[in-house]
């Protein structure tokens, strides 16, 4: 297909949910890469950015950036340099357990890109690229924020990965973070239901999904405090929302209030440990986060995960 936006007007036939309008058009495309491509602003309704779900009048003037990703391009590729930047915390005949450095994505987000954890992996572990039923995750049965540090997990079969998607969605998973917080949170948990709107994660209690993190202040430095969170459910940017709506966005979080700090890569969030109901992996602090908490007083700060 050529490069160029594809034009058209919606006919009264047309006339639907957006998501339904664009799926029509591109039939071969499954529903997940049309709902992504719409999510990434790839469709403009009017010169508007569409939005997932809205219903699309007759006489609708819809410009489709780009055609949605397919399935088998987005496949994550072995990647031995990604490979080697992983840490392997854990391997076993159906899991893989690795640290996710803070700057590299999880999955591939366009063909044939490389240094993503789902490449690492596939890399030392081929059978984890087809243990998944999306091909991008390599086996992966959650994901981490590009910026987020910490334990990740992937199946090495399709058995496993069923069995490991079903754990996380019964909420028998539970799940630890460190995020140093720009000042300490007003509450010691947030339960408000949260959505996505555009790149952002926001608290919507009309519309938003289930939503609940505790929290502990484990350690101070000036008006900053460094937080273990527990999340026991798994929402995109979860942490991230309802520390900010609390009060303490996280250090160089920019995107939710936090200040800048040039000597992290990204922001300070570090998926610190998992537990499933028979195994518990803990990840160390990348050396970036350990200097910081050195630099601040607060290099002995962190207690092992419970």
């Amino acid at each position: 297909m050529s490069d160029e936006p594809l034009r058209f007007t919606v006919t009264a036939a047309d006339a639907d949910r957006l998501d339904r309008v664009i799926a029509r058009r591109f039939p071969a495309a499954s529903r997940r890469r049309v709902m992504a491509l719409i999510d990434d602003g790839g469709v403009k309704i009017g010169g508007r950015r569409g939005k997932k779900g809205e219903r699309v009048a007759a006489g609708a003037e819809i410009t489709v950036l780009r055609p949605p990703a397919d399935d088998a391009a987005l496949a994550a590729t072995p990647d031995p340099e990604a490979e080697a930047r992983l840490a392997w915390l854990h391997v076993d005949a159906a899991r893989v357990v690795v640290g996710k450095p803070a700057g590299m994505p999880s999955q591939p987000l366009a063909a044939g890109e490389r240094g993503t954890a789902a490449g690492g992996i596939v890399a030392r572990y081929p059978e984890c690229a087809t243990a998944s039923t999306d091909a991008r995750d390599g086996g992966l049965v959650h994901r981490l924020d590009i910026g987020t540090s910490g334990v990740l997990i992937a199946a090495r079969t399709r058995a496993s990965w069923d069995a490991l998607r079903a754990a996380f969605g019964s909420g028998t998973v539970a799940k630890t973070y460190l995020a140093l917080c720009e000042t300490p949170p007003v509450s010691r948990e947030c339960d408000a239901p949260l959505t996505q709107r555009g790149p952002r994660v926001v608290v919507d209690h009309a519309e938003g999904l289930p939503a609940h993190t505790r929290w502990d202040v484990i350690a101070r430095a000036g008006e900053r405090a460094l937080v273990r969170c527990h999340a026991s459910t798994g929402r995109m940017h979860q942490v991230r929302a309802h520390l900010a709506a609390c009060g303490a966005p996280i250090v160089g979080d920019v995107r939710y209030g936090g200040g800048p700090m040039p000597a992290l890569i990204e922001f300070f969030l570090h998926a610190e440990s998992v537990r499933l109901p028979d195994l518990t992996v803990t990840a160390p602090l990348p050396d970036d986060r350990r200097a910081v908490l050195a630099a601040l007083g607060l290099a002995d700060a962190v207690p092992s995960a419970p």
